[in-house]
């Protein structure tokens, strides 16, 4: 083992261990930094017991020379190695299984040679984790990315759902004054009733008092029978039929006349997946607006059929 190496390694950052177990099998600064990266997910007892596996499945693989081996060389690249560690991690790294002994003696690396495979080594480490870096950027930048496009969803979502509630409130406003309108019209039929039916009961007795007879009661308007039948009176109709022109195509639909136009323009999405912002009434020309939704087709005299244009 080289301790010049070793050294270097540690001060690169990597584990005294780990590095010392690299330079042993592989037997060079360059092999060590390719194994450390090659095996930097793996635990050291894994390592070590795949390395005891490994060399004596070599050293049974291996025949009897007559001469004593001072390399190996690896028959399917060519290369060839100094020790048993680098045959090892050769195979590992290659997946080359076919070596052999050889009786030739490799040269060792000058100083010159050594530090110009550092400074190459240290280069390529150094253009390994500026990409790691990039690709960090990167992915960085999709999660943003996603991350934006999520909120203004959930942005989206969450105004649509307040401009809804909005809708229902208003056409509850109108509900409530309608209600409170008709009671009112309710209140001054009753006492307009009783004011005439206080009239009529004095005049009665003023006439009793004076010996004539009392004056004839109003009598009661109601519908007549003579004649052609009148049409149908708007408050007689349940249901009112729609023509919807959408810019996917017409909608025809049937709806009870107490539908506001915000269910209408709800049903109107559901069928087209188009989101209605407003109708306009070809004739008479007339524009509903989103204010106007709380209102039902029956108080928007949309009876008994009506053309609306959606937008």
């Amino acid at each position: 083992m080289s301790s010049s190496d070793l050294d270097v390694l540690l001060d690169m950052g990597f584990d005294k261990e780990r590095a010392e177990l690299a330079v042993k099998k592989s037997g060079g600064l360059q092999g060590a930094l390719e194994w450390l990266e090659q095996n930097q997910d793996k635990p050291l007892d894994e390592i070590k017991a795949e390395e005891a596996s490994k060399v004596e499945n070599i050293a049974s693989a291996s025949g009897q020379a007559g001469e004593i081996a001072s390399s190996w060389v690896c028959n399917e690249c060519g290369k060839k190695f100094r020790s048993m560690t680098q045959v090892q991690f050769h195979g590992e790294k290659s997946g080359h299984s076919d070596f052999a002994e050889s009786t030739e003696e490799i040269a060792p690396l000058t100083e010159e040679e050594k530090k110009a495979k550092l400074e190459e080594l240290r280069a390529k480490l150094a253009e390994k984790r500026a990409g790691g870096s990039e690709q960090d950027k990167l992915d960085k930048k999709k999660n943003d990315e996603i991350r934006r496009k999520s909120t203004k969803e959930t942005q989206d979502i969450k105004e649509d759902l307040e401009k809804k509630e909005r809708l229902k409130e208003a056409a509850a406003k109108k509900r409530e004054k309608q209600a409170e309108v008709e009671a009112k019209e309710r209140i001054r039929r009753k006492i307009q009733a009783d004011k005439e039916e206080r009239r009529l009961k004095a005049e009665k007795e003023k006439a009793q008092r004076e010996g004539r007879a009392p004056p004839a009661a109003p009598a009661e308007t109601g519908p007549t029978t003579s004649g052609s039948v009148a049409s149908k009176p708007a408050s007689a109709y349940t249901e009112t039929r729609l023509r919807l022109q959408t810019p996917n195509g017409n909608i025809q639909k049937s709806f009870p006349v107490e539908t506001t136009l915000f269910e209408v323009a709800h049903a109107v999405q559901e069928e087209s997946g188009l989101s209605v912002e407003s109708f306009t009434q070809t004739f008479p020309k007339k524009v509903f607006s989103d204010v106007d939704f709380g209102s039902n087709l029956k108080e928007l005299g949309l009876i008994p059929s009506a053309s609306l244009i959606v937008r």
